[in-house]
């Protein structure tokens, strides 16, 4: 079987449980092949078909998500290692940082805090994005931790990216020009479905309401946020007027940010 009979195969196979199967089938068979997805497109017609590239369509179609299968997820400008220790990062959670690129438009910030950093991936992010600055990722998993800090050696991101357990915001010693928070909120009478069923609970999961870790870390924000400084803070899509209220009621400033699908992703949190 060739490259494009192949991918024509797996893409029927994987349409049984995902809403990309072309694109999960292409970027497995590149895996398989161990070159990019551009790579391979450009040289299928040069190329055979790795004897294990059924497996890996096989185990997508039990729904494991790519991410995981492939061990790689690309996010912002950076590319980061992902296991099932760690949520998969997403282009919904990239407003959080499209939104600090507006808020330092005529400058940078210097210190970053990523509360509940899984992966690396905010944190990396906003360092690939500033060259002088440098983070902290805190993180109460030390399987997501170790995922973290290999992920900023991969990148050659070590020396401006420390990383340390920790139950959100406490111990952390302030202010910090950005602050990146991505926590769990899911309600737990909620049905998930998809992918997002292989992800680990503790990264998803807030409470009956979805809002208990909101509730941990949004008392130290004042402290933590410096003059002129700024939280992006991802919100589930029904979730703007809860969060909204309890910033309000710490004293902070808050507007929405929109992600692509025009859904509310992100609050942006300031001093008043």
């Amino acid at each position: 079987m060739n490259v494009a009979d192949a991918l024509r195969v797996a893409t029927a196979q994987c349409a049984t449980i995902s809403d990309t199967p072309w694109l999960d089938a292409e970027l497995l068979l590149a895996h398989a092949l161990g070159l990019s997805r551009g790579d391979m497109l450009m040289r299928q017609h040069d190329l055979d078909v790795p004897a294990d590239f059924a497996e890996l369509v096989a185990r997508r179609c039990t729904g494991e998500p790519v991410a995981y299968i492939i061990g790689t997820r690309d996010f912002w400008t950076i590319s980061l290692a992902v296991t099932p220790a760690v949520l998969i990062p997403r282009p919904d959670s990239e407003t959080l940082i499209e939104a600090a690129v507006e808020h330092f438009a005529d400058r940078a910030p210097a210190r970053v805090l990523d509360l509940g950093t899984g992966s690396g991936a905010l944190l990396l992010a906003a360092l690939a994005q500033w060259q002088d600055a440098r983070g902290l990722g805190v993180d109460a998993s030390p399987a997501a931790l170790a995922v973290a800090q290999g992920n900023a050696e991969r990148i050659g991101l070590a020396e401006r990216a420390a990383f340390r357990m920790g139950n959100w915001a406490q111990g952390i010693e302030g202010p910090f020009d950005l602050i990146l928070i991505n926590p769990p909120y899911i309600a737990h009478s909620f049905m998930l479905t998809g992918d997002v069923l292989h992800e680990p609970d503790t990264a998803l999961y807030a409470g009956e309401e979805g809002l208990d870790d909101y509730r941990r870390f949004i008392p130290d924000l004042p402290r933590l946020i410096a003059p002129g400084g700024v939280a992006a803070i991802e919100i589930g899509y029904d979730q703007r007027s809860s969060v909204s209220d309890l910033l309000q009621g710490a004293g902070l400033a808050v507007r929405a940010r929109s992600d692509l699908a025009g859904h509310d992703r992100c609050l942006v949190v300031t001093h008043r």
